[in-house]
C-alpha cells in the first residue's frame, strides 16, 4: 500500500493550481448550529484564510480515510466521535475536493495540533461567511450551507 503519495501540485483544467496528486479531501464538522473552522496560517496556500481541516488524498484511501487523517494531523480530533452524514464533491472533471460532513458527538475537543493553523474554532453557521475563508471554501459555502440546513434543522 502507498505512503503520503498525495502530496503534489496539479494542474487543473479550470485553469488553478491545486493542492492533491489524488485530489483532496476535507471535512466539516457539525456541531449543533456551529461547524469546526480553522484558521490557517500565513505560508500555507491561501494562507490567513479560514476553512476546513483538509488536504490531499493518497491513492490507497477513500474519501473518509483522507479526511479523517486529515483532521486528525491539523485539530487532534477523536475521529470515533465523528459520524458522517453526506460527502459534497466539487468536481473539476481532472481533480476534485471532497467535503465530507460529519456529525460531533458530545465530547470532542479540537486544537492546533501542528504549523499550519493558527487558531481552530466552532463558528455559528450564519456567521461562516463574516470572515475571511478560504476562496475555494467561500466559492462551495452556499451549496454546503444549503446541505447542513437539511441536516441541523430549524433553530
Amino acid at each position: 500500500m502507498a505512503a503520503r503519495d498525495g502530496d503534489g501540485w496539479v494542474e487543473c483544467a479550470c485553469g488553478n493550481k491545486h493542492w492533491g496528486l489524488n485530489g483532496a479531501a476535507g471535512i466539516m464538522i457539525v456541531r449543533g448550529h456551529e461547524i469546526l473552522l480553522q484558521h490557517r496560517a500565513p505560508w500555507v496556500h491561501n494562507g490567513d484564510t479560514w476553512g476546513i481541516p483538509g488536504g490531499a488524498r493518497d491513492s490507497h484511501e477513500t474519501t473518509i480515510e483522507g479526511a479523517f487523517r486529515e483532521a486528525i494531523e491539523e485539530t487532534g480530533i477523536d475521529t470515533d466521535l465523528l459520524t458522517p452524514l453526506h460527502t459534497f464533491t466539487d468536481d473539476h472533471g481532472d481533480w476534485k475536493y471532497e467535503t465530507v460532513i460529519a456529525q460531533a458527538a458530545t465530547g470532542l475537543v479540537a486544537h492546533e495540533v501542528n504549523d499550519e493553523s493558527h487558531e481552530v474554532r466552532w463558528v455559528d453557521i450564519e456567521k461562516v461567511d463574516e470572515l475571511p475563508l478560504h476562496p475555494s471554501f467561500a466559492k462551495s459555502w452556499p451549496e454546503l450551507m444549503k446541505l447542513l440546513n437539511n441536516f441541523i434543522g430549524p433553530r
